[in-house]
């Protein structure tokens, strides 16, 4: 036990979980926090944003592709709104983000009387876009609260959550006394369940594999790949699920040639995803089709499709216990490498179709190493890379999931870059998105954080435009924009811009930007979106 302020309980109690940086937003109302933050400079960084989105996208970004805690402090009210987008997104994909927030005094929560930056019940509001959220009233409840949340956060579904403590209690002093660190057990699969699922898929000819974020979430590529190739089952990763089996291996397929597998499969293993487009699509599982379910989360298993068989276990015990009773039924099988690597080529060939998006994406990769970090966003050569962007290694190309938050990306891989600061990380972007988060090129400096941003300029909500040029008669209304300059404006931050007009221009300029250390910005003209072929319909059969 140690006498400490609010705020010097929050810092201890934070870096007692292993904490060791903050993406932040000072206020009046954090003052408590951010003073105790500086007499623990050397132990935790602060990088702080010129927007709240920010701090909560990068707290992401820095989770997601880590496997870490990403942790963000803002000011309540407005402070806290403005992250929720960046939570609603974390929440969409399963991260491990803790939001801290501040109050107004204790003794007028919810009293109604106006005070800065007061919302009714704003617990109650940010338990819609979290996984749990509490209040602290004194020092000493801190380090519990802090607990609590990283309990709440890293049991069963990984998920953001929040906390809040009022500015009267951050500067209070009190007896505090710090918990043991929480330590997360994996959730282990029922042993009964495992071997009927290890016989289905054992006896199969023709097994398939779903895999989703929940695999990444969990550490688990491994033991997914040691089951995809004992059953020589081909792998169809979901968008936030890539890289769990390298794009290199015939067994992982894209999206693509689900059309073509899953009617042909005589089982289905899907584990760590949701399973909504398989569920829903015509080519899903029929009745006759055994499916095999792997989930941490029990609602998951039957909210979309009600399987044969359903597990829940952590993504990584669950695929560890299939692997070891798998031999006990698995049949002798020839390797299929001949058949899906003819069906890799034929996707990819149908994908290339789509240019000039595929040829950037294809600069892109081609130039990236495999490690390095690639962030999408919703705009065309993003769209694209859903599909096709070949990924080598996990936790390498994330997407903002079911949200399509338009405007994630930049941060995010702000996020990512502070979380990894050795390798190599580009951020995707369309003009409007990069909109969303222009200021952050201030921070992008302020922090020496080597992003290279790549912002693909048609000079309009392109796919807005699209939509309403084709499918309404033409009745073009808020979606054209007026840009700035994009590489003027990346200089006057002191940031290297540069132009490019072709896929070669670029290739030309993303490879100078890889051999630098040094944050860029590449501005890239693309024709208009309604000129372009879309991925939107392509099909296989």
């Amino acid at each position: 036990m140690a006498a400490m302020t609010g705020g010097e309980a929050l810092v201890a109690a934070l870096i007692n979980e292993g904490v060791s940086t903050i993406f932040g937003l000072p206020g009046v109302q954090l003052d408590g926090a951010f003073d105790a933050l500086w007499g623990a400079r050397d132990r935790i960084a602060v990088l702080h944003t010129r927007h709240e989105q920010a701090t909560a996208y990068m707290a992401d970004g820095y989770a997601r592709t880590t496997g870490r805690v990403g942790t963000a402090l803002v000011v309540p009210g407005p402070g806290l709104l403005n992250a929720s987008a960046a939570l609603c997104t974390a929440y969409a994909c399963n991260a491990p983000v803790l939001m801290i927030a501040g109050q107004v005094q204790s003794q007028y929560i919810d009293a109604g009387r106006g005070l800065l930056h007061e919302i009714p019940d704003q617990l109650g509001m940010i338990r819609h876009v979290t996984k749990w959220a509490g209040r602290a009233m004194s020092p000493a409840e801190i380090p519990g609260l802090v607990h609590e949340a990283f309990r709440q956060m890293l049991t069963g579904r990984p998920r953001p959550v929040e906390i809040e403590i009022p500015p009267d209690v951050l500067l209070a002093r009190g007896d505090v006394t710090l918990r043991e660190p929480f330590q997360p057990e994996r959730l282990q699969p029922d042993t009964d369940l495992i071997d009927r699922a290890a016989r289905v898929l054992g006896q199969a000819e023709r097994p398939l594999i779903f895999s989703g974020g929940g695999v990444l979430a969990a550490a688990a590529w491994e033991e997914l790949r040691q089951i995809a190739d004992m059953l020589q089952a081909p792998v169809i990763a979901t968008q936030n699920g890539r890289g769990a089996i390298s794009d290199r291996s015939y067994l992982s397929q894209p999206q693509l040639a689900a059309q073509v597998l899953a009617p042909q499969a005589d089982a289905i293993l899907a584990v760590g995803t949701r399973f909504l487009t398989p569920a829903t699509a015509p080519w899903g599982p029929k009745p006759e089709q055994p499916v095999v379910r792997l989930d941490i989360d029990p609602a998951e298993i039957e909210r979309v499709h009600r399987p044969t068989i359903g597990i829940v276990a952590d993504a990584k015990a669950g695929l560890a216990a299939l692997a070891e009773r798998l031999p006990r039924y698995n049949r002798a099988r020839p390797s299929r490498e001949e058949e899906l690597r003819a069906l890799q080529s034929r996707a990819h060939e149908l994908l290339n179709t789509v240019q000039p998006q595929a040829a950037y994406a294809g600069v892109i990769r081609a130039e990236m190493p495999d490690d390095g970090i690639v962030v999408s966003e919703m705009t065309q050569v993003g769209y694209w890379a859903n599909q096709g962007f070949p990924v080598y290694e996990p936790r390498t190309y994330l997407t903002p999931g079911y949200q399509g938050t338009l405007g994630w990306g930049f941060g995010f891989a702000l996020g990512a870059q502070a979380g990894n600061p050795t390798k190599k990380v580009l951020s995707i972007n369309g003009d409007g998105g990069f909109g969303y988060q222009l200021a952050e090129l201030s921070t992008m400096v302020r922090h020496n954080l080597p992003v290279i941003t790549v912002v693909f300029n048609d000079n309009a909500y392109g796919n807005v435009r699209r939509i309403q040029r084709q499918q309404y008669n033409g009745h073009v209304i808020a979606s054209d924009l007026l840009n700035p300059d994009f590489v003027k404006l990346a200089e006057a931050f002191g940031i290297e811009g540069r132009r490019a007009a072709s896929p070669e221009e670029f290739r030309l300029a993303l490879r100078s930007a890889l051999a630098n250390d040094h944050p860029t910005l590449i501005e890239v003209q693309m024709p208009p979106t309604e000129e372009l072929p879309s991925t939107w319909n392509l099909s296989l059969k």
